[in-house]
This record gives structure tokens, sequence and C-alpha cells, in this order.
């Protein structure tokens, strides 16, 4: 069931960078990265209020957004230190996005996306040393696979004449990729001990305030308005679905962080078709061949984690 729920989180995170990639464009990236914390948090709001008000409505459900309480299963994390570990990851992915949305910016999906699917290579690394994570013969061909052909594809973006070792934003996503695996880690730990639905909710409570903090310290320093468009709330959409899912596969005991971070990777071909139909970008024959590669990786990982 796990690895469903990684192949939804993926396909509905591909269109979340559509959504970025049509709202970024000539626009002011913190208002649209504030937008979309605010969307999601008044997404998830009414999880909370009902599960304050009326817990026994959505208790033992996958919509139930509190702890358990000291009568029931036990308490395995005070209140306080549950938040603590939320706000914590508040700030670990808001880093990520910030730099990612800048990036995203600047850069052609079809290059961003590439780059940002190297990120399950430090996911593996961290999920052996920190968890102990094995993967057996399958699984490893399907990351080797990915990998190759991630490798492959950002290869084809140099033809567009940005150079992976001067270009800033390119740095600025590299940044962005290993703040990633370092919150994908990160969830992975406490999704062992939070409610996938409390951890969600809270999360996109805590990430507006802290965006609107940094709104307000940084539009001194810029002069670009917000355009409104109809995508900016689509990007809250696809992010709560994509999210949902992913938070819910990590909550599986014998789900692997590494397999998991690589299908949601998958993402990659969702934004590659929207490259080559919405945004009109270029060296797309050379691309479609690692795509294909993509999807042989991606097969292998599947059929090694439902054998």
């Amino acid at each position: 069931m796990w690895v469903l729920l990684a192949f939804t989180s993926a396909f509905f995170l591909g269109f979340y960078d559509i959504a970025k990639k049509k709202s970024l464009n000539g626009n002011a990236v913190l208002s649209v990265l504030f937008c979309n914390t605010l969307f999601c948090a008044i997404i998830f709001l009414p999880f909370i209020l009902i599960s304050a008000v009326s817990p026994q409505s959505v208790e033992g459900s996958i919509f139930n957004a509190s702890l358990p309480s000291l009568s029931g299963n036990g308490v395995l994390i005070s209140p306080l230190k549950a938040h603590l570990f939320i706000i914590l990851k508040s700030f670990i992915v808001l880093s990520s996005w910030i730099m990612g949305y800048y990036a995203l910016k600047h850069l052609p999906i079809t290059i961003a996306g590439p780059v940002n699917a190297t990120r399950p290579v430090l996911v593996l690394v961290g999920a052996v040393f920190l968890f102990g994570e094995k993967l057996n013969l399958l699984q490893w061909c399907g990351v080797a696979v990915s990998l190759f052909s991630l490798f492959l594809l950002s290869l084809s973006g140099r033809k567009e004449g940005i150079d992976f070792t001067k270009n800033k934003w390119v740095y600025i996503l590299f940044g962005a990729v290993v703040m990633g695996a370092v919150s994908g880690l990160y969830d992975k730990y406490i999704m062992k001990q939070l409610p996938p639905l409390f951890v969600q909710s809270w999360f996109n409570m805590y990430q507006v305030g802290i965006m609107g903090t940094v709104l307000l310290i940084m539009k001194r320093y810029t002069n670009t308005r917000l355009q409104w468009r109809w995508w900016i709330p689509m990007i809250s959409i696809f992010i709560s679905i994509a999210d949902f899912a992913y938070f819910y596969s990590l909550s599986y005991q014998d789900s692997l962080i590494a397999v998991i971070s690589m299908i949601r990777r998958g993402s990659v071909i969702v934004s590659f078709t929207a490259g080559a139909l919405l945004f009109r970008e270029k060296n797309l024959k050379s691309k479609a061949i690692d795509l294909v590669l993509i999807l042989i990786g991606l097969a292998l990982l599947c059929w090694g984690s439902i054998r």
C-alpha cells in the first residue's frame, strides 16, 4: 500500500511543479510562496478544528489531526515536544522551498526537474546510515537505472547553454535539493512517532507564521509585486494531496524512505511533459530516451517493493 501512496504522491507532485512554474514566471517569489502556505493552512484548518471540537467523530480515522490520548494508545511523545518537532520541520522545508522557488523561476522546468530528482541519492545514503535500511537486488537495480537516467537527463540540459559550474541558480537549486533530502530523512524519524495528519496540519499552520515573518522582513528589499494567477491556489491543492499521500506512506512500519523518495522523483515525468506541451522547452528528443530509463527504474523499484 505504501508503494501506491508513493506513486500517488509523485503524480500530484508533478502537477505541483507545473503550477509553481506557471505562477512564478515574472512574479514575486516570496509572495507566491506565502500564498501557498496560507492556502495550505486553510485547507487543513478544518481537520484541526474538528479533531479538537468533536474528537469522537474522527477517532480511529485517517482524518484525525490530534495526538493519541493518555487513555487511548498512550502518548509516545509530549504535545510540546511534538509541536517543536513540527516547527523544526517547517524551518527545514521552507528553507528548501525558498531556494527551490527562486531556482525554478530562473531555470527551465526540464532542467530543474532532473536536478531536483538527484535528491534520492542523498536520501538513500542517509537512510542506509541513519535508519539501517536495506534494499534488495531489484530495488538496487531500480535505483541505479533511475540515477543513471537522471544524470543523462541533466547532461541533455547543458545543450541549452546552462553551465552547471557557473550558474548561481543551479547552485541555489542544489541547496534546495540538500535541504529537501534532510527534510525527507527527518520525516522518516518523526512519522514513526506522530500521526500523519497531525504533522501535515500543524506543519502548514506554522509555515504561515514563519513565511509571513520572512515576507515582512524581505519586503523592503524587493520591488516585485504579486501578480494574481489562478495557478497560485493550485500549488497548494496539488502539494496538499501529494504530501497527504507521502506522509501516510511513511507511516507504514515496513516503508523505506529511500524507495519512497525515489518514486516521488518520478514526478519529473509529469513536469517533462509540461515542459514539452505548456512551456515549449528545447532538446526534448534527447531527453525522451532518458525518461524511458526513468520509467524502467521506477518499475524495478515498485516490483522489488511488492515482492
